[in-house]
């Protein structure tokens, strides 16, 4: 991500320096009058048998391409219908007569919007990932263990979500469904989708249920009453509301959103030229049950109003609240509740969970046939505030129980630390056990190795690793409480703690081609996309309805993202989708510079510029900050980019309009009297007072954008935060970290580390990194937030470990450990795990880096005092000393 990864250095010795006079010629060419950009993406369609024997070669790359693929001969199938309302639940059920034990039962599936297999009644998965509708994702199943001889069920139920969610943008419903099943023998027989499956609505769940809010789709309401129970296991008869599947006019190679099925609110019907079904390119999820810590409080809830007063529109007044320990204990995790009085009482019992995790919540409860349980989750509690936790974004969720035992699980999932279940219309007591959640992680090749001999700072690293297990699964979304969206910009730093900390590629390269997939046809990302947000915000902007709308700074970002995967990875294969789109918005931003060769931050239309939300106090002042990040992405990221696909004309021409970006920047912003950037200087006089931000100072440092290197300035107050400056909310910080940590002071970061962030609230309660820098419980605050900062810096600054040529052919490690305690760490690199260890001294740190086989490394330090590794000539820019280190073994030295 920057300049002084020194790759960029070494790429662009050709280049010119920055020109003290912006130039833009008349005739001046644009991307787009030379030859167009590589789309070499993988354009042949694969049929089953391909993917069938790619799956089986895990460690092959090929096997995580999101390679286009068929489904024939299966086809898609739905309910037989004309329309379908938002939230409907449809039942897909197959018997299947197997004449003995299969040796292998493989296949794959996808549905739109999202599935629920089973075989024989048993959970298989849940999916499929969040996907732009023109590319969506077809899973891997392997059911053979839950095959048997004789008669078998398979079974599908099917969300169609019909309103916008933040993991889904839009869609049209179908499933799709191809499994080959092989016997000892050789034998084999493919059970496909077609008409002799039966489907079914499933009217437990009401269809044309109201959206939760305006990223969420399911509000679910579930009346076990209605359910056909057993309906997916070989004792099941069906009856006449089973209807054999309707058979949808749609390709087998393309998403359900490019069928004939009649559009909707959110889609007419993709275009098919567009669009096409991917092998999923990540792993499967793992899935792990939590059970619930403690049972924290009870109490009753006495109504005021009918209860669907509250829930459906928050009315106030609507309740009042009641503590009494009304919960009996009878044995370990089951608990009695007592009878309610009449519909206008309800009981209540709140769990809480060791930390903030993300998942499936469920419980189980015997109770008589009527009784209500609504069921509502928080991030964050204080059982001392109020003890009712609906006091987020209406997180709740109402099942409804059939006479006797019911076991209810959310279909979608959620993320918090407290589950209540509020209990109504119970005729008699209830019993309820097995209060939990059905987990879900990615699955991680690597477990994080990180030991601090910093009791807080050890706190803090676990916290940001627990947070990237709730924010890393399929997308690498904020925070899975409130958006479950996947942003570049502020979200794609995260990124860099997914490769180094666990040393995982393929989400990160899915991250890359799912993002870039939110191209408009206008030139500029939809920033957080896969997602329903920006295409209503597209909306909204058009009647000037709302400040958001697709951010042109996480465009920016997403190139950088695109840069430093390749520079960790070697992976250029990841960009081949993604670059075609990088210079369509390298043209856009090209296209809208004013008069004095800048970028707007103003009067843009559709697009906005965000920057940060809380580091400026006008949107003009974030004119100087957006340049500056606009001018390192063409020089830095897009330049060496196109360099490395071949396309030179391009390199240069994206280094030159960096360059003229960054002269353009200097002469409007730049204080020859104050030595750094301010963001209000062409207003000064109007505004009397100079406004900095971090932002703008540290992008200028990590780039060398300081005219004739002047950082004194910049540094000192990105040191001492004087009043004058914004500083950037969590999850941007770590601009201001590497600026400190490029010109030494990584001391200011671990201090920061350990009276700042080790003591935020989310820390020290939920084992997570929070959005905000004050959080408060019992609110709509993110307590689990991708603001994994105090991760990536300290791999990257504090070890200072950095890739310096692509795949870590090379690499240099540059510790700034300060006064920190003892320190081991492994970053894992494509080439092995590169081994970390510092242990204090009186006089510092005695140090011991193994490097893996294959990376030439280099040590830099202040001075060469009793250093007895190879010396490199010449010292580096910074004025450090150089250093060579040995690959294969224990490379062992002082740090003072």
């Amino acid at each position: 991500m920057f300049k002084y990864a020194f790759i960029t250095t070494a790429v662009f010795l050709s280049f010119t320096t920055v020109e003290t006079e912006p130039a833009f010629a008349a005739d001046e060419p644009t991307v787009s009058s030379f030859p167009p950009a590589s789309t070499a993406a993988i354009d042949r369609v694969l049929s089953i048998e391909e993917m069938d024997r790619l799956v089986q070669i895990p460690e092959a790359s090929a096997r995580w391409r999101p390679c286009r693929v068929s489904m024939a001969p299966a086809q898609w199938i739905w309910l037989p219908s004309q329309r379908t309302l938002p939230n409907t639940f449809v039942l897909f059920r197959r018997e299947v007569d197997l004449s003995g034990q299969p040796r292998k039962a493989v296949g794959w599936i996808t549905a739109d919007s999202r599935y629920r297999l089973t075989v024989n009644g048993r959970r298989v998965q849940w999916g499929p990932a969040p996907c732009d509708p023109r590319n969506l994702d077809v899973d891997p199943m392997d059911v053979t263990s839950l095959l048997r001889p004789g008669k078998n069920v398979l079974g599908v139920e099917v969300l169609y979500y019909g309103h916008g969610d933040g993991t889904w943008p839009a869609g049209k419903p179908g499933m799709i469904f191809n499994l080959t099943i092989e016997y000892e023998d050789g034998r084999r027989e493919r059970i496909v989708s077609d008409p002799s499956w039966q489907a079914m609505v499933d009217r437990a769940h009401r269809p044309g249920q109201f959206k939760r809010w305006f990223l969420r789709a399911l509000q679910e309401e579930f009346d076990a009453r209605l359910h056909p129970f057993g309906w997916d296991t070989a004792d099941y008869s069906a009856d006449a509301d089973w209807t054999a599947a309707k058979t949808l006019r749609c390709p087998a190679d393309k998403p359900a959103a490019c069928s004939s099925y009649p559009g909707n609110d959110l889609i007419e019907r993709a275009n098919p030229a567009q669009s096409a079904l991917r092998m999923r390119q990540i792993p499967l999820l793992r899935e792990t049950d939590v059970p619930a810590m403690r049972l924290a409080e009870s109490g009753r809830v006495q109504w005021r109003r009918d209860p669907a007063d509250w829930f459906e529109f928050r009315m106030p007044d609507s309740f009042r609240i009641q503590r009494e320990p009304l919960a009996v204990s009878k044995g370990d995790g089951v608990w009695e509740l007592p009878a309610t009085a009449g519909s206008r009482e309800g009981l209540f019992a709140i769990f809480e969970f060791r930390e903030q995790i993300v998942g499936w919540p469920h419980f189980t409860i015997e109770a008589p046939e009527g009784t209500i349980v609504e069921l509502m989750w928080q991030e964050a509690h204080d059982p001392a505030g109020p003890a009712w936790l609906d006091s987020q974004f209406f997180g709740w969720s109402r099942f409804i129980c059939r006479e006797g035992v019911n076991r209810f699980e959310a279909f979608d999932y959620e993320s918090f630390r407290w589950l209540q279940l509020h209990v109504r219309n119970a005729a008699g007591p209830v019993v309820v056990r097995d209060v939990g959640m059905r987990r879900r992680t990615f699955d991680w090749s690597n477990v994080p190795r990180i030991h601090c001999s910093e009791a807080p700072l050890q706190r803090l690293f676990d916290a940001s690793i627990n947070t990237l297990y709730n924010s890393a699964q399929e997308i690498c979304a904020d925070g899975m409480g409130r958006e479950r969206q996947q942003y570049s910009g502020d979200g794609g730093h995260q990124l860099l703690a997914i490769r180094s900390a666990f040393g995982e590629h393929r989400l990160s390269a899915r991250f890359l081609r799912t993002f870039s997939e939110g191209l408009t046809p206008e030139g500029y990302f939809l920033d957080c996309w896969p997602a329903y947000d920006r295409l209503a915000r597209v909306m909204q902007r058009q009647v000037d309805g709302t400040f958001w709308g697709p951010l042109l700074d996480h465009g920016v970002g997403f190139n950088f993202d695109c840069w430093n995967h390749y520079l960790e990875t070697g992976d250029l294969a990841a960009l081949d989708e993604p670059y075609p789109r990088l210079v369509k918005f390298a043209d856009y931003l090209h296209s809208i510079r004013d008069q004095d060769g800048l970028l707007p931050v103003e009067n843009l239309g559709v697009p906005q510029v965000w920057i940060d939300h809380i580091a400026y106090r006008q949107q003009r002042h974030k004119q100087c900050a957006f340049n500056l990040y606009a001018a390192a992405m063409l020089e830095h990221a897009l330049a060496p980019i196109a360099q490395a696909r071949g396309d030179r004309r391009r390199a240069e021409e994206y280094a030159r309009r960096g360059r003229d970006m960054l002269a353009c920047t200097v002469q409007r912003f730049w204080s020859p009297q104050r030595g750094l950037f301010v963001d209000n200087l062409p207003w000064l006089a109007e505004e009397k007072n100079p406004r900095l931000s971090d932002r703008a100072l540290a992008t200028a440092i990590l780039f060398d954008q300081c005219p004739e290197g002047n950082t004194a300035a910049s540094l000192r107050a990105l040191a001492e935060c004087p009043a004058e400056m914004g500083l950037s909310y969590p999850c941007n910080a770590c601009w201001r970290y590497w600026a400190l940590a490029r010109l030494g002071r990584a001391d200011v970061v671990v201090n920061e580390f350990r009276h700042r962030w080790a003591k935020m609230k989310s820390v020290l309660l939920n084992n997570t990194i929070q959005e905000d820098w004050e959080v408060a419980p019992d609110s709509i605050y993110q307590w689990s937030h991708c603001a994994v900062a105090p991760l990536y810096v300290l791999f990257g600054d504090i070890a200072g470990i950095r890739a310096t040529s692509p795949g870590f052919a090379s690499c240099q490690i540059r510790p700034q450990l300060g006064d920190l305690g003892d320190l081991e760490l492994t970053y894992y690199t494509v080439r092995g795990p590169l081994r970390f260890s510092a242990q204090r001294q009186p006089t510092g740190h005695r140090v011991v880096v193994r490097i893996p086989a294959g990376c030439e490394a280099e040590l830099l330090l202040p001075g060469s005092e009793g250093i007895t590794l190879p010396s490199v000539l010449p010292d580096h820019q910074l004025g450090l000393k150089r250093f060579r280190l040995e690959a294969g073994k224990e490379n062992e030295f002082s740090v003072r």
